[in-house]
């Protein structure tokens, strides 16, 4: 058995993440997650930027000049507010931030974006615009089990993460490090095999943070270990860098430090902070709102 790697190390910055993480050196990351607020229809203050004015690679202006099968760019994004009247205040908030992270993506790196069901499929459309339709490797359902369940239509209870890649010919996926699942049906295997178990599919099965046990910080959009152990696992190496622009209760940093990857955990909210300082106590604070 080999030897658990030593930790990672953990940056924790609090500020706004589009200000933050713009003093990134480009390219500096080989897997940045995003979880963002989902649209429920709160108003947010909206930074109003588009892709044309991003700090981009050639690669990505070439891909948002050419927009998405051959239409311009601005084009789709006027169709989109013309399916949903939120779009301009979600995308506006969200877009710039995707931009950035593309710029902080290593050649061999791979970007998750969590949302739910209410804007997974803009988030598809305008992603394929911005960084190209061969860039998309996944999309990810993270099916679970719990909370109150709707009798008046099928209960939404999974959540969809976008996974594109920097370069499809170099990103890194390693599927012999993630955690294998038990076969639904181990009599159709081979003992060894079903002792072994599976590569999961693109089809999570994971229950939410416990209401008691060792993970639960009392952060409300907390998300399990488990979930981010594997996409850690599947996308990075040990001594690889990890960045995460909703950090929240900073799940993203305490795995992958845990799995030997450094770590920049970014947020504004100071109560997530407080909890990536309890969670993470070997953080390092490398940036404060009055900085």
């Amino acid at each position: 058995m080999s030897e658990a790697p030593a930790p990672g190390r953990v940056w924790i910055h609090e500020g706004d993440n589009l200000e933050v993480v713009r003093g990134f050196a480009d390219a500096s990351f080989t897997l940045i997650y995003l979880d963002p607020p989902f649209n429920t229809g709160r108003v947010r203050e909206r930074t109003v930027e588009t892709a044309r004015s991003a700090h981009g690679t050639g690669g990505m202006d070439a891909v948002v000049r050419r927009g998405f099968h051959g239409r311009e760019y601005e084009r789709l994004r006027g169709d989109l507010r013309a399916y949903d009247d939120r779009f301009d205040d979600y995308w506006g908030f969200l877009e710039p931030r995707l931009v950035e992270a593309w710029r902080l993506l290593a050649e061999d790196g791979t970007l998750y974006l969590h949302l739910d069901y209410r804007e997974a499929h803009y988030a598809k459309v305008l992603m394929d615009a911005l960084f190209g339709r061969e860039r998309f490797l996944n999309e990810i359902v993270w099916a679970y089990d719990y909370g109150a369940k709707s009798r008046r239509r099928w209960p939404t209870k999974h959540d969809t993460i976008l996974v594109y890649v920097k370069d499809p010919a170099r990103y890194w996926f390693d599927s012999e490090a993630v955690d294998r699942e038990p076969y639904m049906a181990p009599g159709l295997v081979t003992p060894e095999k079903a002792e072994r178990g599976k590569l999961p599919t693109d089809v999570w099965w994971h229950t939410i943070v416990p209401t008691t046990g060792r993970e639960k910080t009392g952060y409300p959009t907390q998300k399990p270990e488990g979930i981010l152990r594997r996409i850690v696992q599947a996308s990075t190496r040990p001594g690889d860098r990890v960045l995460d622009f909703f950090a929240g209760s900073g799940t993203t940093g305490a795995v992958a430090s845990a799995l030997g990857r450094d770590a920049v955990l970014v947020d504004a909210n100071p109560d997530a902070i407080a909890v990536m300082r309890a969670r993470i106590p070997h953080g390092i604070e490398a940036h404060t709102q009055a900085d």
